[in-house]
């Protein structure tokens, strides 16, 4: 194959068949013309590989997919830290066609391949060793001259083989080891003497068989293991590791374990697998406490165990960890001691034990209780974690008089749990027995009880006794010759009898003064016996609330407007449950209880509504507010009954009548409206019956429309605007309209004002016919009234009642003509019937064929003709 080298060191062609089996060499490249020291050569294309000489091949079988295949040789100088890179193109050979009598045999000769030769690893000789002789086919015919290439030839200072030129026999120089190159791979060129090479280049192969010149070693110098006592059989304790740097996979490498010795010589414990090297439990009870470490020796050996082979020995170290499978015990089951009544936080005994488990662990730590003989928790046991021991204390003092000895039981435990052997029993509790020997000692005076709660009524007077505070000797158990006093620097509510011991208050206790606002102040004593010791206690004194409050309405002044709606009345009290709410209002007055009631709301307050139809008026309601403890605040309600709509409206004064001391409300006055329009419409009515009379001005068709007169409206009506509606100028102080229609003139109180009493007061008794002679239009129907004849008439008679009403101060003639207004059946369907409906309706007139029969019999008189 030739190669053909373009820009040197940078691209080589080779032409190649399509198909390229695995090992065929491609071509070689002249290495050392691109780097003379290449220490790395690659090949950026797995499919080729690049050989020491610059000989390219194929490792697997390839094709070409196009006509040309590229890849990279890269060469790497690390010392110099140069790197050079070759590029190759692969170029399909064209195939020349040959006409069919062009075609001829071609004998292809087989090619020169000598097996693969094998040398013995460390041979002892002789060298030079023949290992393998290659020959060309064409020796016979040519003179051929062998040379190889590759590791280890003889170009190398270092060569382990070279060949002879005129016969290809391969020698090696001396003895290889495989461990450091366990094949090589030589190239074998044929030439004549004019340089032709009648064969490809021979890639020959010597691999160095293995010998087991390598004893297998251990990859630890100690292996060091920890298994928990007590462990069961088959648990794995860890696992040893061999290794053997001859040929993989060969009797050489092939490794059994076993243990050689045990220390101590005991039953073996631990088993050791041969194959793998993993080390179990074998001994059913292994117990810290008896052998707390096992050293193994253990072998390793080659040939599969065989006798001939190598081997290594290693040692192994298995630690037991401890497990709490031993409890703790008492050295002594009984103790005394001794110690002085009423001592505190002293230190009177400590109690050891013996516990088998590693000291410092959690299996070995001791914890102390007291089983019996503390149910007042008088003493308290703790550990000492240095010593393991445990210290008994007294926290509370002890009473020499109450008890002269005290008998304890004191049990220990492990602070870990307790874990049981393989086959044994189940462990019991370890328990002591203490007594203590309490001793008498001179002790002072003491309160039984220490802390004395005295309650105390609020106000209470000064020197009221409110309890006795005593202690007593606890060596004869009685007060005699003890003497009590109050430390200075306390609250001074109180003071004790030096002899009795009688608590009495100095002041008047009262919780809205200054530092007696918390209700409670603790007071020190102390009690001296003859001996002059002594003994404190303290007494709580706690203000208990009292009824020293009158309760009262928050709010007095109200106004009360024509809704009469009641008003709620809301009392206050300054003491505290239970003598404060729930209230009970009442008035004192009987006039005023019969005009005015009250009604409950909640427990604070009250409703206040007047009784009946109560005349306006301001009233000054005397309340009393009666609390929970029976206290009675009284009060005084001031309550305006104003006629008007807001309580703005009124401005603090009541609504009155101007000009006298009666005072009407809108009720008295719409009711006195409502008789004189009831009395208009009797006459207006009388009227329209002679109508039949010859007069001397015709009615006209809607007179009746122009004289009926509203009585029933309670709220101003809507503005009506009309051009034929004009004001009368000489009726305007009377509050009517005037309606002009053609030539007559008739009158209706269409829009009524508020007539005051003050302009109807003074009129005389007059009848209807003088007021016709007076000055009333001269009419032909006697039978027939104008509005202003019947006004004139009807005018002074009404202002002459209501003048009476007014001297009247018990109002009984308003009574004989004030009538409440009542219901009067539901509204009519027809609408409208006065003078300012709407001009286009005046003939419609169907709507009268709907009413009902009460007012059938009117609609008829007033629609005569």
């Amino acid at each position: 194959v030739l190669s053909l080298c373009c820009e040197a060191c940078k691209k080589v062609i080779f032409h190649v068949p399509s198909e390229l089996q695995a090992d065929t060499l491609v071509g070689r490249v002249d290495l050392k013309e691109c780097l003379q020291s290449a220490e790395f050569i690659s090949s950026s294309d797995g499919n080729f590989k690049v050989l020491e000489d610059g000989s390219v091949y194929t490792t697997s079988a390839l094709s070409l997919s196009a006509e040309k295949k590229t890849f990279t040789i890269l060469l790497k100088d690390i010392q110099e830290q140069v790197q050079k890179k070759i590029h190759v193109d692969l170029v399909e050979e064209k195939k020349t066609t040959r006409h069919a009598r062009d075609t001829v045999l071609k004998r292809t000769k087989r090619r020169w391949g000598p097996i693969p030769s094998v040398m013995i690893e460390n041979s002892l000789g002789p060298f030079p060793l023949q290992i393998q002789q290659v020959q060309s086919d064409t020796a016979q015919n040519y003179t051929i001259y062998y040379s190889a290439s590759g590791p280890g030839i003889d170009q190398d200072p270092k060569g382990l083989f070279y060949i002879e030129r005129e016969t290809g026999n391969i020698f090696a120089t001396r003895a290889v080891d495989r461990e450091q190159y366990p094949s090589f791979q030589i190239i074998c060129f044929a030439t004549t003497p004019d340089g032709y090479s009648p064969e490809v280049p021979l890639v020959h192969t010597i691999r160095i068989e293995d010998d087991n010149d390598n004893a297998p070693y251990f990859t630890q110098d100690l292996f060091e293991f920890c298994v928990p006592e007590n462990s069961r059989p088959g648990v794995v304790v860890g696992k040893v590791i061999a290794e053997d740097r001859d040929e993989p996979y060969t009797l050489h490498t092939t490794l059994k374990y076993r243990i050689v010795s045990q220390t101590p010589p005991i039953t073996p414990a631990f088993s050791l697998h041969g194959d793998t090297g993993v080390i179990s439990v074998l001994l059913p009870q292994l117990d810290r406490e008896l052998v707390p470490r096992y050293t193994l020796l253990v072998e390793v050996r080659d040939m599969a165990g065989q006798p001939f082979g190598l081997c290594t020995t290693g040692t192994v170290v298995i630690k037991l960890e401890d497990t709490n499978d031993n409890a703790p015990s008492f050295k002594q089951l009984q103790y005394e001691t001794r110690v002085e009544e009423n001592r505190v936080s002293v230190e009177i005994l400590r109690v050891s034990v013996v516990d088998l488990d590693e000291p410092g662990s959690p299996g070995s730590g001791a914890v102390y209780e007291i089983i019996r003989g503390n149910d007042d928790q008088a003493f308290e046991i703790t550990t000492d974690k240095n010593t393991n021991e445990g210290i008994l204390c007294v926290v509370k003092g002890l009473d020499y008089e109450t008890a002269k000895q005290r008998v304890l039981v004191i049990g220990v435990n492990n602070e870990a749990p307790y874990v049981l052997a393989p086959h044994s029993q189940q462990l019991s509790q370890s328990t002591c027995s203490v007594t203590v020997h309490v001793l008498d000692v001179d002790e002072g005076p003491v309160f039984k009880p220490c802390l004395l709660r005295l309650d105390v009524k609020e106000c209470e007077d000064i020197g009221t006794a409110i309890g006795r505070f005593i202690a007593e000797d606890p060596e004869t158990g009685n007060s005699e010759g003890i003497r009590y006093r109050i430390p200075p620097g306390q609250c001074n509510w109180v003071n004790i009898d030096a002899k009795s011991g009688e608590v009495r208050t100095v002041r008047v206790l009262d919780r809205d003064i200054g530092e007696m606002r918390r209700g409670q102040c603790n007071v020190t004593v102390l009690a001296i016996d003859r001996n002059g010791k002594t003994g404190t206690g303290t007494i709580q004194v706690c203000i208990v609330p009292g009824n020293k409050n009158f309760p009262r309405i928050t709010q007095t002044d109200y106004i009360m407007c024509r809704d009469r709606k009641p008003i709620c009345l809301t009392a206050q009290d300054g003491d505290e449950a239970p003598y404060s709410a729930p209230f009970e209002y009442r008035i004192t007055d009987r006039n005023l209880a019969s005009m005015w009631k009250l009604t409950p709301h909640d427990d604070n307050s009250w409703y206040l509504s007047p009784k009946g139809d109560i005349p306006y008026g301001i009233y000054e309601i005397p309340v009393s507010v009666i609390d929970n403890g029976g206290k009675i605040g009284e009060n005084t309600v001031r309550v305006n009954l104003c006629d008007c709509v807001t309580p703005t409206e009124c401005d603090g004064r009541t609504r009155q009548l101007s000009g006298g001391n009666v005072t009407l409300g809108l009720w008295a006055i719409l009711a006195m409206i409502l008789g004189s329009l009831l009395l208009l419409l009797i006459l207006i009515t009388i009227c329209g019956c002679c109508g039949a009379g010859v007069m001397h001005r015709q009615v006209t068709d809607d007179c009746a429309n122009h004289n009926l007169i509203i009585s029933n409206t309670e709220a101003p009506g809507e503005e009506v605007m009309d051009h034929n509606i004009i004001p009368l100028q000489n009726t305007c102080d009377q509050g009517g309209y005037g309606v002009k229609t053609g030539d007559q003139q008739t009158f209706e109180m269409v829009k009524g004002r508020g007539h005051t009493l003050e302009s109807v007061k003074g009129g005389g008794h007059q009848t209807l016919g003088s007021v016709k002679e007076g000055g009333g239009q001269t009419m032909m129907d006697t039978c027939r009234y104008s509005y202003s004849e019947w006004h004139n008439f009807t005018h002074p008679r009404l202002g002459e009642k209501v003048h009476l009403c007014r001297q009247d101060e018990e109002q009984k003639h308003s009574e004989d003509y004030l009538l409440s207004y009542n219901y009067e059946g539901k509204g009519s369907l027809a609408g409208s019937v006065g003078c300012c409906s709407d001009q286009h309706e005046e003939e419609a007139l169907d709507f009268l064929d709907q009413l009902e029969p009460k007012f059938r019999t009117l609609a008829e008189t007033c629609i005569k003709r």
